[in-house]
């Protein structure tokens, strides 16, 4: 990987040349001034760094240990920020709330984000990747007949293209697929990852159906957990399968898929005329973070010629953790998989990426080939030009964050991040499976940070199991955090699930909380839910 501007990314780049009292157009449009530049640049060994600002020497970034080199051992990981942007991130956490406290507060945020990825994420937001040779990249190298170098010159925005083909093939690397091998692009959220997934599924086993339609291709049908997001469900119903044509596989207690149940709904579907095409895996399901067996369903894919797609949106981010990725066992075998940075990992809204196992299969399925936009006859190689793999046209700089993110923070800050988060969920779980007031949603320890439990008040606890209690229980999670929110100093989600009441479900994504402020948290659901 390579590094923009070297450490000091933060640093402004400036023309050369006087700007006087040039309008804006004749600045940045002076075509002489560029080409003077451009052959001054070029008639130097521009791989020679040693007589270079440091903040313009070309840099290898190896992921796995940046965290490691040194940079502050903190949540919050300053490393080189400009003061500029500690001022913009210390009045962000000092601000204060109408209940008087910070906003990031550990004992209300459960959540986070980053200081070096928001300062950048704001950044790539301002800009709108202007060609400037002031910006420049060396991306290929060929030795000539004077064995001096030939710099391609790229624009900005091929930078970021670069960010995201190097970080996805990275990706890719993690989840197994061989020396990162496949395809893949960010999008603007899970629910498009998603998407996609099916998109491409169909685009592989019909791929007439791109200019002839759903009438090229049989009855197709779609397999996905009851516990799965409804995500699947709306890509069935907007690319035009039919919600009823999305079959729902039952899970356990735990709200993983049961694999038999799989595949006597796919002998049933064929049974019945219909080509079963695509199961949907869940890693970390939304409400209990439940993981399905990866590996039995790919053996049912295998055998009846199934897309596989691993929706990993929640739970991806333990793919960078050795202590728990074997929780995603088998997603090797997966076809595509969805992969949400801006979940776990911390990494600002918006960035998920969509990874395909297979080279190839994503252009075929949305290229259109617009010569206007996408010129097959450009200077550079043109497999560098992404836009034409992806459904919308314009695309955020989502990459830009993550990248830099990635940089600060290494893959092994990354694995601390997700350790320490399992480890409060395990110590919130230890506390209170056993203590009096409580009861957990299902038996056994989470899988995730997701903590599902009721909390009974004193006013109930002894009644009789009936529908008098299940219908004053259903009442107590929403007063409560209702209550939460009046007073300013915490806040858990809640929901029913099936014929359960409503439940907590606790979920931590925040390596900055302590266990002090899980006492804190079951202390403050005490006090509140006292009188209830």
């Amino acid at each position: 990987m390579f590094g923009i501007g070297g450490d000091d990314s933060n640093h402004s780049f400036q023309s050369s040349a006087p700007c006087n009292n040039l309008g804006f157009l004749q600045k940045n449009n002076n075509l002489e001034e560029k080409i003077s530049s451009f052959k001054e640049r070029s008639s130097k060994d521009l791989l020679d760094n040693s007589d270079r600002d440091s903040r313009f020497r070309r840099t290898e970034t190896d992921f796995s240990n940046l965290f490691a080199r040194g940079r502050c051992p903190d949540y919050f990981h300053y490393g080189k920020c400009s003061q500029l942007c500690s001022f913009c991130w210390r009045w962000w956490i000092f601000s204060q709330t109408t209940s008087g406290r910070p906003l990031t507060d550990p004992p209300r945020s459960w959540t986070s984000t980053t200081p070096t990825s928001c300062w950048r994420a704001w950044r790539a937001s301002t800009w709108s990747c202007p060609t400037n040779l002031n910006l420049w990249k060396q991306v290929r190298t060929e030795e000539t007949e004077s064995s001096r170098p030939v710099i391609e010159w790229i624009s900005i925005g091929s930078v970021f293209v670069l960010m995201e083909q190097l970080t996805l093939k990275k990706m890719r690397e993690i989840i197994g697929w061989p020396d990162g091998e496949g395809d893949g692009i960010f999008s603007p959220g899970g629910a498009i990852s998603n998407m996609y997934s099916v998109m491409i599924a169909r685009y592989k086993f019909f791929p007439e159906v791109k200019t002839k339609g759903m009438t090229a291709a049989p009855r197709l049908v779609l397999f996905t957990s009851e516990h799965s997001h409804y995500s699947i469900k709306k890509a069935s119903a907007a690319l035009g399968f039919g919600t009823e044509n999305l079959i729902l596989l039952s899970t356990d207690e735990r709200g993983r898929v049961i694999p038999a149940d799989l595949e006597a709904k796919v002998i049933d579907a064929k049974a019945r005329g219909c080509v079963p095409m695509f199961v949907n895996a869940t890693a970390g399901s939304t409400v209990y973070g439940a993981f399905d067996p990866i590996h039995e369903i790919a053996d049912i894919c295998e055998k009846y010629n199934m897309w596989l797609h691993v929706d990993g949106a929640w739970g991806g981010g333990l793919l960078m953790s050795r202590k728990h990725r074997h929780k995603l066992c088998g997603v090797e075998r997966a076809n595509s998989v969805t992969w949400n940075p801006h979940k776990m990992m911390g990494v600002p809204l918006q960035c998920s990426a969509i990874l395909v196992r297979e080279r190839g299969v994503l252009s075929g399925c949305n290229s259109m080939c617009a010569g206007y936009l996408f010129q097959p006859d450009k200077q550079y190689d043109v497999s560098y030009d992404t836009g034409d793999k992806a459904i919308q046209c314009g695309r955020h700089v989502d990459i830009f964050k993550f990248w830099l993110m990635w940089k600060a923070k290494g893959t092994i800050g990354f694995e601390q991040h997700i350790d320490k988060c399992l480890d409060l969920s395990h110590y919130l779980y230890t506390k209170i499976k056993g203590r009096e007031g409580y009861q957990m949603v299902f038996d056994g320890e989470p899988q995730h940070t997701n903590v599902c439990f009721w909390y009974l008040p004193p006013g109930i606890r002894d009644m009789p199991d009936g529908q008098e209690k299940r219908e004053k229980l259903h009442k107590v999670a929403p007063k409560i955090k209702a209550l939460m929110m009046e007073s300013g100093t915490t806040m858990v989600g809640y929901q029913p699930q099936g014929d359960k009441v409503n439940f907590f479900r606790m979920v931590i994504s925040n390596p900055a909380a302590t266990r002090s402020d899980i006492d804190f948290l079951t202390d403050e659901i005490e006090r509140l839910g006292q009188d209830l």
